[in-house]
C-alpha cells in the first residue's frame, strides 16, 4: 500500500470525524415531520367530528324557581338542548347538594319538556344557604347526553 493511499484514508477519517454537518439536517427534518403530523391529525379529527353518528347533543336543565326557601314545594325543570328547544321524555333527577333532601327525587318531562319535582329541602344548623343538584337522564331516542354540570337550585334561609 502506498503512502499516498494511507494518507488519503487518514484524511477522510479526520474529515468525517470532525464533520458536524450531518447533524444539522436532523432537527429540521424532525420539525417538518412534527408539523405535517399535527396538521394531518387536525384534519382527521375534523372529519370525525363532522360524522353525525358520533355527535351527541348536550342537554341542560332550567329550574324555575332557581332560588327557593326550605320546606315542601314544587320546582318546574325544563330540559333544553343547545338551541333552546325543549326535550320530552327525559328523566330529571334532583339530589341534595349542600342542602339536604330526603332521598332522590325524579320526574319525567312532559310533551312541553317540563318536569315538576316535589322537594322539601332543609338547611343544617347555622347554614344560611345550600344547593340542590340536577341531573338529566336523556330519553332513549335521540343522541342526547348530560355530561356537563347543570344549573343548581339555590336554597336560602328566610
Amino acid at each position: 500500500m502506498s503512502d499516498r493511499t494511507h494518507d488519503s484514508r487518514t484524511a477522510n477519517r479526520r474529515t468525517f470525524s470532525t464533520d458536524t454537518r450531518a447533524i444539522e439536517g436532523l432537527p429540521v427534518r424532525l420539525v417538518i415531520a412534527l408539523v405535517v403530523g399535527v396538521a394531518s391529525l387536525s384534519v382527521m379529527m375534523g372529519m370525525i367530528g363532522d360524522i353525525d353518528g358520533l355527535a351527541a347533543t348536550e342537554l341542560d336543565a332550567q329550574p324555575q324557581p332557581e332560588v327557593t326557601t326550605p320546606g315542601d314545594q314544587s320546582i318546574d325543570v325544563a330540559v333544553v338542548d343547545p338551541d333552546g328547544s325543549r326535550v320530552a321524555d327525559a328523566t330529571v333527577i334532583v339530589r341534595g347538594g349542600s342542602a339536604q333532601l330526603d332521598g332522590v327525587v325524579t320526574a319525567e318531562t312532559n310533551a312541553e319538556g317540563i318536569a315538576t319535582v316535589d322537594v322539601g329541602p332543609e338547611l343544617g344548623p347555622n347554614q344560611a344557604d345550600g344547593t340542590l343538584t340536577i341531573d338529566i337522564k336523556p330519553p332513549a331516542e335521540g343522541d342526547y347526553v348530560d355530561e356537563r354540570g347543570n344549573t343548581e337550585v339555590l336554597v336560602v334561609e328566610e
